[in-house]
C-alpha cells in the first residue's frame, strides 16, 4: 500500500481522522497556498480560500474514491474555491469576471506580502488579461511545473486541450509584454 492510500484510509477512519488531517495539512498547505495565491493574488484572500479548501477536504474526505491522486482532488477543490471567491468578489464589486483580475493586480502593489519586482507585476498584469482556463493552465504549468497529465486530472480536461491553452496563453502574454514593455 502506498503512503497516500494509508493516509486516505486514516482520514476516512473517525479514530485517526484528526491526526491524519494535521499530517495532510502539513504536507500540502504550502503547495495549495501558492496555487491559490497565484489565482487570487492577495495573501489574506489566499489564506481565507486555503482555509475553506481544507474545511471542504475535511468534510468531504469520505467521498474521495481514489480515482485520482489525493493531491489532484485537493487541487481541484482549491481551484474551485479560488474561482468561486473571485466570482463572488466580482459580484460584490460590481465588475465583470474579466475585470476582477485587473483589479486584483492593482491591489497587489499595495499588498505588504508582495515583494515582487516590476517584471513580476507586469507578468501578473499580462496574466490578468487571459481567459480563466488559460490563466489556470499557465500558472500550473509555468509556476508549479506540473505535467500536463497532472493538470488534466485537476482540471478534468484533455492533455491536447491543455497544450493548446498553454500555447495560446504564452502567445498572449508575449503579445501583452511587447505592447507594454517595462520602463
Amino acid at each position: 500500500m502506498s503512503s497516500e492510500t494509508i493516509l486516505v484510509s486514516q482520514l476516512q477512519d473517525r479514530h485517526s481522522k484528526e491526526a491524519a488531517f494535521r499530517s495532510l495539512v502539513g504536507q500540502y498547505q504550502e503547495r495549495l497556498y501558492w496555487h491559490i495565491r497565484r489565482m487570487v493574488l492577495c495573501h489574506e484572500d489566499a489564506d481565507d480560500v486555503l482555509q475553506n479548501t481544507f474545511i471542504k477536504v475535511f468534510r468531504n474526505i469520505d467521498q474521495f474514491k481514489g480515482e485520482s491522486k489525493l493531491y489532484s482532488w485537493m487541487y481541484r477543490i482549491a481551484t474551485n474555491e479560488a474561482l468561486s471567491f473571485m466570482k463572488k468578489r466580482s459580484r460584490i464589486q460590481g465588475v465583470s469576471d474579466a475585470e476582477i483580475g485587473q483589479l486584483m493586480v492593482d491591489q497587489l502593489e499595495a499588498d505588504p506580502y508582495f515583494d515582487g519586482e516590476a517584471a513580476q507585476l507586469q507578468l501578473q498584469r499580462a496574466l490578468a488579461t487571459l481567459p480563466e482556463k488559460q490563466r489556470l493552465v499557465f500558472n500550473m504549468k509555468y509556476f508549479e511545473e506540473m505535467k500536463y497529465d497532472e493538470i488534466s486530472e485537476v482540471l478534468e480536461t484533455s492533455v491536447g486541450a491543455l497544450k493548446a491553452s498553454y500555447h495560446l496563453a504564452v502567445k498572449k502574454i508575449e503579445g501583452y509584454l511587447k505592447k507594454k514593455p517595462l520602463e
